[in-house]
């Protein structure tokens, strides 16, 4: 941390009146945020801050030291990336209004500026699950980081697809990053699990509630720090259509995923897709267009091999395609009971998933 990073998150706590670009113009003029912090009303005029908000900021102000509040964040381990730092992501500092600060926990490294945003719906159908898991999985074997939003769902999935090899992926929520403001609650274990193998970020402070105008900013984070984004399944007004729109904006590549055109959640993607957006029917037409087909190489598809005569059947009907438990007690012949004890084991052994409901593919 410089010397300039407790007067970032000094302003910070100001986030909401005075945002990225006021900071750039108090940059521009004062050349650091130290003097911008000390200066009088007059020179904050001149700075081109509106007087209502320079006579909030001043009143408030004395309330307020940058010092404890830098001491408060490493007692809680959290660590903070300005934009004027040598370690703030190059990718997110190219949009339009890159955050003035990141609040970490975890870290970012430098090969997280080969990374791939997956987004979608909060509440996929089968397919979406299974694709999301697949390509996710798929796409962090080719050691692309993962950058999603944290939320239920296809950001879930993406998350944890990447963790089960112990894969980068990074986090970044419209909330706090401690553990009280990190929002989904049911999503706070999972988030520690990032930041042990990834990084959970936020522009907010800690004790940020996670307001709605907070997930719209957020999306641009999420793509700005990726070379491209992917939609899997969305409805036709949803965050991650947002986090697309971003992308387009940013000048970085737009995927999507094809789904029927019936679905509700297929309705987003879709239309990405008519409107230009790469139709992705496997991990080769990303890499392909992220001009990485040399990564391919480096993805490993587990060869999944039986352990016994009830595996080996089990396993000839398994695919990508979810299969029914029952499907697979009538085409293996085998009774019910020794199905289920053996799809146990085989899970356990991690060489099929429950896609919920009974439903079962191969792991790849």
């Amino acid at each position: 941390m410089s010397d300039q990073t407790k007067y970032f998150i000094a302003f910070n706590q100001f986030h909401e009146k005075i945002g990225p670009q006021r900071i750039k113009r108090l940059l521009n003029y004062f050349g650091n945020l130290e003097n911008a912090w000390k200066a009088e009303e007059l020179e904050l005029l001149n700075a081109g801050l509106d007087e209502n908000i320079i006579k909030e900021f001043c009143s408030r102000r004395i309330t307020i030291n940058p010092d404890k509040k830098l001491e408060e964040l490493k007692a809680h381990n959290i660590d903070v990336i300005t934009i004027s730092d040598e370690n703030y992501p190059s990718l997110l500092k190219e949009i339009y209004d890159p955050p003035p600060l990141l609040y970490v926990r975890g870290k970012i490294m430098p090969q997280d500026e080969r990374a791939l945003a997956i987004v979608g719906t909060r509440i996929p159908t089968l397919y979406g699950q299974q694709v999301a898991s697949h390509l996710a999985n798929q796409i962090s074997q080719a050691s692309l980081t993962i950058v999603s939003g944290l939320a239920r769902g296809i950001d879930s999935l993406a998350h944890m697809a990447a963790l089960q090899d112990k894969k980068r992926t990074i986090a970044v929520v419209g909330s706090g990053i401690d553990e009280q403001s990190v929002y989904p609650p049911s999503n706070r274990r999972l988030a520690q699990q990032i930041s042990e193998n990834g990084a959970v970020i936020s522009e907010y402070p800690p004790g940020t509630p996670a307001l709605k105008h907070h997930f719209h900013a957020r999306n641009r984070i999420i793509s700005g720090l990726s070379l491209g984004t992917l939609v899997i399944e969305a409805k036709e007004k949803s965050g991650a259509l947002i986090t697309a729109k971003h992308a387009l904006e940013q000048n970085r590549e737009v995927f999507a995923i094809p789904g029927p055109i019936y679905s509700q959640t297929s309705i987003g993607p879709n239309n990405l897709i008519k409107m230009g957006a790469k139709l992705v029917l496997g991990t080769n037409d990303i890499l392909e267009e992220l001009n990485l087909k040399a990564l391919t190489e480096q993805i490993e598809i587990r060869q999944i091999l039986p352990d016994n005569e009830e595996e080996a059947k089990i396993l000839e009907i398994l695919g990508d395609e979810p299969t029914h438990i029952d499907k697979i007690v009538i085409e293996t012949k085998i009774d019910t009971a020794t199905i289920n004890a053996t799809i146990a084991l085989m899970e356990i052994k991690g060489k099929i998933r429950n896609l919920g409901g009974m439903n079962y593919v191969l792991s790849r």
